[in-house]
């Protein structure tokens, strides 16, 4: 007995099934990547992002203006003790104005963030990182020149990293309150790094391999664990002027 022969038309190796098995893969492959992608561990999604940026009275508030204003209070922590140790143990008047005006800027720039930092609602740290705790000691133990010239130095260093933080800060920030921050912050710091090297002891060609080496500090790099609650610190009722 001849066998059949295939009925025309029938089947998915017809005309008509094989249209619609090509349209049916096209779909599957569109479909599959963006699926698996979305679910890959580590992918960050559009709604990850917008939780990054908090809206706020004053403008959008990025991960970035909170982690500046964190920087401007650790900066406050440890630098406020360094000039006041450069008032006491500086061989020369450089020095000694040096630090005198660490002591002057960021009594007025940590007031300036606190009162950011609650109007905001944010949680400003209230601890020393441990490179700041390193320096602070190393400070301590120096005596004489060597003091002189490791204050110099490190505090240089410190302003130099910051320094490029604040005008990025400044150039982004969509929030007017943490523009202002960067305004004052930026005329500090700046005001810092002159009376720094005026002292004669900075070693440009160490510190421009310093911050080469190091680059720009992360958030980890700075932020301690230990934290106080904005409503919990003293306020003033306006911001301060710039540090002249």
């Amino acid at each position: 007995m001849r066998p059949r022969p295939p009925i025309k038309g029938r089947g998915i190796f017809s005309g008509t099934g094989l249209i619609i098995t090509g349209l049916a893969a096209t779909l599957a492959a569109l479909i599959f990547p963006v699926w698996s992608y979305a679910d890959r561990s580590g992918t960050t999604g559009a709604d990850v992002l917008s939780t990054r940026t908090q809206t706020t009275p004053y403008g959008p508030l990025s991960a970035l203006d909170q982690d500046f204003v964190t920087r401007v209070r650790l900066a406050g922590l440890w630098e406020l003790p360094a000039g006041e140790l450069a008032e006491r143990k500086g061989t020369t008047a450089a020095v000694r104005t040096a630090g005198r005006h660490l002591v002057d800027g960021h009594t007025t720039l940590d007031a300036h963030v606190r009162l950011v930092a609650s109007r905001l609602g944010l949680a400003l740290p209230n601890a020393h990182t441990t490179q700041q705790q390193d320096w602070l000691a190393e400070l301590n133990a120096a005596q004489g020149t060597d003091f002189d010239r490791a204050f110099a130095n490190i505090l240089r260093l410190a302003h130099g990293k910051v320094f490029s933080v604040v005008a990025q800060v400044r150039a982004g920030t969509q929030n007017s309150l943490v523009r202002d921050l960067a305004d004052d912050a930026n005329a500090t710091v700046l005001d810092h790094i002159k009376v720094l090297e005026a002292t004669g002891y900075v070693d440009f060609a160490a510190l421009s391999r310093d911050l080469a080496a190091s680059g720009a500090p992360s958030a980890s790099d700075t932020t301690p664990p230990p934290v106080a609650p904005a409503s919990a610190l003293p306020v003033t009722p306006t911001p301060p002027p710039n540090t002249p």
